[in-house]
């Protein structure tokens, strides 16, 4: 890794008081897409419609000279190409996935990155082998602790050049839910999505799950890269060193009811009976619990939480309401998981806008 000048590449900061989002936040936010919360619907987003980050460019890989290289602290170094891995033994996973980042720029101030609301999710059938037999197959020797995750994406964040680097303890690259991942929902990885070949860590932030991947390390001293010690980190002052960010919070999303005004997303709802729904994930555990509000959190009701599907899999969840009364609602809904977490009403600032799971609020007119 290389260090640039801040007039490169400009150091991290938090909006002033009353600053619009900028020309740079918006260029992130055309590249970076969501997935539209009517997508809801499906038990398995549509590729098209899962959300999308990426750090620097999609690098140009071509896939028959690609290879993947396993080495460190190994006894035995490993180089395979796509045709040796798509020959192992594979499995396939449902799992969902949020961008760690997800919900920033509801913060206040919020900081200046991609302006993520609450869309940065998406639950896709991730086919590929597990990661664990290719280690012990290079024989991890006495000592490692970390193994960090190269991707072929190149670029320039905060002042530092680098290609994206993530690292993991040992003891969860060794999970046998981790993955090589060559497919999605059934087609070949495409593109955006990190062909020919990504990580999947199930039940972690997205930042974990590289793409492009071409370098598997196993270390022998904690890993110390830029995306791990600097980046992905909860901070409440700049100057804190913070704690790493790992595991998906509970949260919960309602496919908006009625129909849209086009700028403003409010929604419009006619008197009468209505089905809200959603879905519901965590990374800490089951989804034990949904609650709906219509008077912005003052009051809560339970709602009926549907079959969950796989593990690492979000949850779909309905609600009846009984709409009579015309006006304007707030609608919220949280999530509580069988590791005892709640959604916040409020989300505790952190400085750059990470594991944000404050509750979704939908501005409803019924009338």
């Amino acid at each position: 890794m290389a260090t640039v000048d801040e007039s490169v590449s400009p150091p991290a900061r938090v909006a002033d008081p009353g600053e619009k989002i900028s020309l740079d936040e918006l260029r992130l936010a055309a590249r970076n897409h969501g997935m539209p919360l009517e997508a809801l619907r499906y038990d398995v987003t549509p590729v098209g419609l899962h959300y999308l980050l990426i750090h620097y460019d999609i690098p140009c890989i071509d896939p028959q000279a690609w290879r993947l290289r396993i080495d460190g602290h190994v006894q035995h170094p490993l180089t395979l190409d796509l045709a040796a891995l798509r020959a192992r033994p594979y499995v396939t996973h449902r799992v969902t996935l949020e961008c760690a980042g997800n919900g920033r720029a509801r913060l206040d101030p919020r900081p200046i990155s991609q302006p993520w609301l609450d869309e940065a999710v998406g639950t896709a059938e991730w086919t590929g082998t597990p990661l664990a037999p290719l280690l012990r197959e290079a024989g991890i020797r006495d000592g490692a602790v970390d193994v960090a995750f190269t991707g072929a994406d190149h670029g320039i964040e905060r002042g530092v050049e680098q290609d994206y680097t993530r690292g993991l303890p040992l003891a969860e690259a060794l999970s046998e839910d981790v993955l090589l991942v060559h497919t999605m929902n059934g087609q070949p990885l495409p593109p955006q999505h990190g062909a020919p070949l990504r990580l999947l860590v199930p039940a972690w932030y997205g930042m974990a799950q590289v793409k492009w991947l071409v370098r598997i390390s196993v270390l022998d001293t904690p890993f110390a890269g830029y995306q791990n010690a600097t980046a992905y980190r909860i901070k409440h002052q700049p100057d804190d060193t913070g704690e790493p960010v790992t595991r998906i919070r509970p949260r919960a999303l309602m496919q908006p009811p009625g129909f849209p005004e086009f700028q403003t997303r409010g929604r419009i709802l006619d008197r009468g009976v209505h089905e809200v729904a959603g879905r519901a994930w965590s990374g800490w555990g089951p989804v034990t619990r949904v609650e709906v509000s219509v008077d912005g959190g003052a009051t809560w009701a339970e709602a009926e939480l549907g079959p969950q599907p796989s593990r690492y899999a979000w949850r779909a969840w309905r609600w009846t309401w009984h709409a009579q009364a015309p006006g304007r609602y707030d609608l919220c809904v949280r999530a509580s998981d069988a590791a005892g977490n709640v959604q916040p009403v409020e989300q505790p600032w952190n400085s750059q806008g990470m594991a944000n799971n404050q509750v979704q609020r939908v501005p409803v007119l019924v009338r």
